[in-house]
């Protein structure tokens, strides 16, 4: 497994993955046991529904997004918190120019590989 570990990071020495759609990532560091993400999305930017096996914290640091775990869905902006557990569906449609700062348990190796 790629092990990234770093332990101190300035945010300018990342780039962005642009995803399309108008939808960015930038990882920011992870081990074998959880990784942080930033995600940036323009209005109208969407994170389709999807499921995984890891678990996942999202902060929402700017903008409003439209969240859906599940059978519940709910606006929430910025400073507001959801978790996504385990193999649950969930996505996001941004409703204003936002950022998340996603958190996950353990890595995504899919985001690396």
């Amino acid at each position: 497994m790629n092990i990234f570990e770093k332990t101190l990071v300035e945010d300018n020495e990342l780039a962005w993955d642009v995803l399309g759609g108008g939808v960015s990532r930038k990882i920011m560091t992870y081990d074998n046991d959880v990784m942080l993400v930033k995600v940036a999305f323009e209005k109208g930017g969407i994170g389709a529904l999807h499921y995984h096996p890891h678990k996942q914290i999202s902060y929402i640091a700017k903008g409003k997004f439209e969240v859906t775990i599940g059978e519940d869905k709910k606006i929430l902006s910025e400073g507001d918190v959801y978790f996504a557990p385990s193999n649950i569906t969930h996505g996001v449609v941004c409703l204003e120019e936002g950022l998340l700062i996603d958190v996950f348990n353990p890595m995504r190796e899919d985001f690396v590989s």
